[in-house]
């Protein structure tokens, strides 16, 4: 009767007694030096899958804004401790890759690749500029078709004209991969040449210049490529943005290598880093290192 019991009232939520509870609230506020117009509410006991603790939400609240953080609480009442849940029978990595859509977009390297990088790239941004050129030309030579090389747009609201060089760009991918690939190439490379946003109606219309000329390159319908840059549709852009604010984005460059971040304009060695074990993870196995007398060429050649 007695284990019954123990285990039925384990099993039901309990109230914090007022003692612990406002000890609760005042090393919660001391360990987050929260100020003293934020509220900490406790709330009840519930059984956790830790031995001998029980988890307890506590609501921070103020100015409109509320928060709810789960912690574990000793059942003596004298540890409060905050852990991370992580799953081991989840693959987090590739949870990730399945939250990102990269049907219909253009690719470079191999499209049945093992290994794919996908890049939220603006093409505004002086970084995502530099990992443009570590990408294309120190990662892509030296992996070849071992991966693949998708871009995904993420422009930043410092950058005025990022919008429309992404929508340009996605004008293009509808019509020729090639000239997609050869619009981001020439952007990257001449930010500056098409103008510092101080100018936004003279960047858009040089913008609008260089996807027509491509298109004419490519022979696309001209008549469809040009509708397309004059309305400007801007569905996927915003469903690109979307999916990364889901993924946790709030800066560019960033990469996911079959699932594994990469924020920011890191160098190729960090690159390989995570190609090399993604790859070995697939099956595949990397390319040589390069000899240092090459990756010294390349990195030259990329700067």
């Amino acid at each position: 009767m007695l284990l019954v019991s123990a285990g039925c009232s384990a099993q039901t939520a309990q109230t914090v007694s007022s003692e612990t509870k406002t000890r609760i609230q005042r090393q919660i506020q001391a360990q987050y030096d929260l100020p003293p117009d934020v509220k900490i509410d406790v709330g009840h006991r519930h059984p956790s899958d830790f031995p001998a603790y029980d988890l307890v939400t506590i609501t921070l609240s103020g100015k409109g804004h509320e928060q709810k953080v789960d912690f574990l609480l000793s059942q003596d009442n004298k540890i409060l401790a905050k852990v991370t849940k992580i799953d081991l029978t989840k693959d987090i990595y590739a949870e990730r890759m399945n939250k990102i859509d990269v049907t219909g977009r253009p690719v470079r390297g191999n499209p049945d690749a093992r290994v794919t990088i996908v890049n939220y790239d603006d093409l505004q941004c002086p970084f995502c500029s530099r990992m443009h050129s570590t990408l294309m030309q120190e990662i892509l030579p030296q992996y070849g078709d071992r991966i693949k090389i998708v871009y995904k747009d993420f422009p930043l609201s410092m950058h005025p004209w990022a919008p429309h060089s992404a929508n340009n760009a996605n004008c293009l991918a509808i019509e020729n991969g090639t000239a997609y690939w050869e619009f981001a190439d020439y952007v990257h490379a001449n930010q500056k040449a098409i103008g510092s946003g101080q100018d936004l109606q003279k960047a858009t219309s040089e913008l609008d210049r260089i996807a027509i000329d491509l298109g004419k390159k490519h022979g696309v319908d001209m008549n469809r490529l040009q509708a397309c840059i004059k309305g400007q549709p801007d569905q996927q852009l915003k469903s690109s943005m979307a999916e990364g604010e889901s993924l946790g984005l709030n800066a560019t460059p960033t990469l996911f290598i079959n699932g594994q971040k990469l924020e920011g304009a890191v160098d190729a060695d960090e690159v390989r880093a995570v190609l090399d074990a993604q790859l070995l993870a697939a099956g595949v196995q990397p390319p040589a290192p390069l000899p240092t007398s090459a990756k010294q060429k390349q990195e030259t050649t990329s700067k």
